[in-house]
Order: structure tokens, then C-alpha cells, then sequence
């Protein structure tokens, strides 16, 4: 859609910053990430879609991070915790994988929205109740080279940049990285998950540094089964990460259990 001529007038007097905001709502309009409507800002969705999200909060297992449907008491674990303890020491995540919050995990991944995650961090932030602030470094899921090359950007690591900087931790997108060229997870089956992310990751090797002896904040965008970013933290641990917390934006369960 063309620039009016006013439109252009005002780009034209305004400020350089308030010239490429101006721009940025030209090229993505302020419209709700669920259903696309347009909205008044690009801070959130529109009434509507917001009643449709099933936000994670407490009471929730203290190591999976899966809601209750009762309150068990705090610091409960679910039987899946107990039976079959994660590598990893925590996961957080801020939604549940479904409706408008699936719609805009799957815009910045498949659309490159990238606009729109500085909103996701906040909001992951707020989820993490604390262990962004407590971390020592927040490191991302890597993509392959080859997969990066191809997307040209990694939506984990675009979510973890803004985190550190929201929280002013380390951000390491290089320390981790991914040395097998995976193929994509979807449509596996959990054991099939497991199999293709085995081994898939390691830590530089002179960046052991980074991670040892300290507490990691692994950044990704979505918890399916935990393949991926157990994978990732058996790396983390391996090159002596102390404590690894998971954060993703989005979790995908059916709902409290």
C-alpha cells in the first residue's frame, strides 16, 4: 500500500529515530500477532485473541514448569518429574502452544517477525520469576550453520539478546553450537526426537569458560518433548554449566494435569 502524501510530509520533519519507527509501521503495521487485526500499538493482541491465551502460572510443577489443575501445596514436582528427572535443573515458559500464542511463535519463526520479539522477552521475563536475574549468562539454541544460512536469522537467539538485555546478563550466541545438521523436529515422534538431537550440540572448544562452574539460561522459543534442549544442556553440563534454567515462550501440552 502506497505512502499518502501527508504520511510522507511527516516522515520527512520528523526526527531519524521517530523517521524509522514511522517506516517500521509502513513495512509491519501495528496488528494483532493472533489473528491480524489492526491495533492501536504492537505491544499485544486484541481483546479477543488475549481471552483466547492460556498463560502458565502457579501452581505448576517446580521442575517441568506444567500447570496444576489443583493446588498440590508449593514446591510440588509432578510424577513425569519424579519418574524421569530432566537433565536440565528447571524450565519456565510463559504460554501454552496454542491459538494466537501459536500464531506468533510461528510468526517469528516461519515469517521473520523478528519485530515482535523484544514483546515476547518481556513476557518471558515476567515468566522466569526471578532466574533470568539469577543466571550468569543467557545462552540460545543454536541453529546449523546451514539451517542460519538458509533462515538467516535464529528466532532462539533473538529472544535471548533481548532478555540479557532486559535483565543486563551475558548474552553468549556463540558459546553453544550446533554440530549436527538435525532435521526439523516436527512431525516425530518423542522417542524419533530424541534420536535426531542426540549429540547434536557442544561448547566451543576454548569456551568452556563461558559456562563452567556457572548458571546458564537456555533460551528457545518452544517445549515439545524436551528433546532439543536436553540435547543442549547435556553439552552445557558436560563443559561444566552448574545449573542450567530452561526458558521458552511457549509450552506444548493439551493443559493442566
Amino acid at each position: 500500500m502506497a505512502a499518502d502524501p501527508p504520511l510522507i510530509r511527516t516522515l520527512l520533519t520528523t526526527r531519524p529515530y521517530d523517521w524509522l519507527q514511522r517506516l517500521g509501521d509502513l513495512v509491519y503495521p501495528a496488528t494483532c500477532p493472533g489473528c491480524g487485526i489492526l491495533t492501536g500499538g504492537h505491544s499485544g493482541f486484541c481483546p479477543n485473541c488475549w481471552t483466547e491465551i492460556r498463560f502458565i502460572e502457579r501452581p505448576y510443577c517446580e521442575v517441568l514448569g506444567i500447570p496444576f489443575s489443583y493446588d498440590p501445596g508449593e514446591g510440588m514436582v509432578c510424577a513425569d518429574a519424579i519418574a524421569d528427572p530432566p537433565v536440565f535443573d528447571r524450565l519456565r515458559s510463559v504460554a501454552i502452544h496454542e491459538g494466537p500464542v501459536r500464531h506468533l511463535v510461528h510468526g517469528l519463526k516461519y515469517r521473520d517477525r523478528t519485530d515482535r520479539s523484544a514483546m515476547m522477552a518481556h513476557w518471558m521475563l515476567r515468566a522466569s520469576h526471578g532466574f533470568v536475574a539469577g543466571c550468569d549468562a543467557v545462552v540460545p539454541v543454536p541453529l546449523h550453520r546451514w539451517r542460519f544460512a538458509s533462515r538467516r536469522f535464529n528466532q532462539s537467539a533473538e529472544l535471548a539478546r533481548h532478555l540479557a538485555r532486559l535483565s543486563d546478563r551475558p548474552f553468549l550466541p556463540s558459546t553453544l553450537v550446533r554440530v549436527k545438521n538435525t532435521s526439523r523436529q516436527v512431525g516425530l515422534t518423542a522417542r524419533g526426537r530424541v534420536e535426531n538431537v542426540r549429540a547434536a550440540f557442544k561448547v566451543v572448544p576454548g569456551r568452556e569458560t563461558d559456562v563452567a562452574g556457572r548458571h546458564i539460561l537456555l533460551v528457545d522459543d518452544v517445549f515439545t518433548t524436551g528433546a532439543t534442549v536436553s540435547s543442549a544442556t547435556r553439552a552445557l553440563k558436560k563443559a561444566g554449566a552448574s545449573e542450567v534454567t530452561v526458558l521458552t515462550f511457549a509450552m506444548a501440552i493439551s493443559g493442566p494435569i
